[in-house]
């Protein structure tokens, strides 16, 4: 069972002057869940290297189990820190792909021609594609074989209007999730602000926000068996 696992590189917060990346807990959680099923996990970022760290998710009130043992190993820290280039990675490769959120793939996964390609890759060969929080994003311009949004018709969820406005992000993101979810055509739905939800249609697989992060990643690997 081999997961490819997608990371974002960028790293600013819009034009507010302040530092964005990935969500730690929406790494670490899932990282865990294959490591513990015995996957074989390859990480990947578009600039390669070690990806920005989200600095809010590192933060006391963010930490949980997960983020806690990813502190105490070194395997891990040196695995992310080492991320291949996304640009080198084929999906023939892998059984299934995984994307984190935080803010940081909305600038840049989402508008990423290797991650589209990537994506409509797997899709198009029966492997599941999971993304939680911000990262289901990422599917704003990946397209089924047919040519139509890869989400239209099928049932998501992602980071809500409500927890983006929680965060006072609202205007300084370049779009909305759950917005551009519906625009897609994505029949969208939510659990409560900050409680976990996740959503499977087929092959596609979307968690709502941090605390879905061991859910969606569980659900991939019962997808996977």
């Amino acid at each position: 069972m081999k997961i490819l696992m997608v990371l974002t590189s960028h790293d600013q917060l819009g034009n507010t002057g302040k530092k964005t990346g990935f969500w730690l807990e929406e790494f670490a959680a899932p990282y865990y869940a294959f490591k513990d099923a015995g996957a074989q996990l390859t990480l990947a970022s578009p600039k390669g290297g070690q990806p920005p760290l989200d600095p809010k998710s590192d933060e006391p009130d963010a930490q949980t189990e997960a983020t806690e043992r990813f502190r105490k190993d070194s395997v891990a820290q040196s695995a992310l820190a080492s991320t291949v280039l996304l640009s080198s990675v084929k999906a023939d490769d892998y059984d299934a792909i995984f994307y984190p959120g935080g803010h940081g793939p909305l600038w840049d996964l989402a508008e990423d021609k290797h991650s589209i390609a990537l994506i409509e890759a797997f899709y198009n060969a029966g492997k599941p594609v999971a993304a939680v929080c911000h990262a289901p994003g990422v599917l704003r311009h990946a397209k089924s074989a047919d040519g139509q949004p890869l989400v239209k018709g099928k049932q998501v969820t992602g980071f809500t209007n409500s927890e983006e406005d929680a965060v006072q992000l609202t205007d300084v993101v370049p779009f909305l999730v759950e917005d551009e979810l519906k625009a897609k055509g994505g029949i969208f739905s939510k659990g409560s602000d900050w409680a976990s939800y996740v959503r499977t249609d087929g092959l596609l697989l979307t968690g709502q926000n941090p605390a879905s992060s061991q859910a969606t990643a569980e659900a991939l690997l019962a997808k996977l068996k």
